[in-house]
């Protein structure tokens, strides 16, 4: 079970629970790559990182890079 951020902050920035695993799951994928690259070991799990982005307001739906990899 989830306690913090609450449900509620987090769909303030994105509201669809569907869309809010996919913006979070994006977010922490880059953050993890950008620790990778840089050779810089992260205190917290990305995820963490990403969904406090999300509930500080600095990250929302139209935030995320939606480019496609193949």
């Amino acid at each position: 079970m989830m306690l913090y951020p609450a449900m509620y902050k987090l769909n303030e920035s994105v509201p669809n629970r569907y869309l809010l695993v996919n913006v979070v799951a994006r977010r922490a994928r880059q953050i993890a790559e950008a620790a990778d690259e840089s050779g810089e070991p992260l205190d917290v799990k990305p995820v963490t990182i990403a969904l406090n982005e999300v509930a500080d307001g600095k990250l929302s739906a139209a935030d995320v890079d939606i480019t496609i990899r193949r």
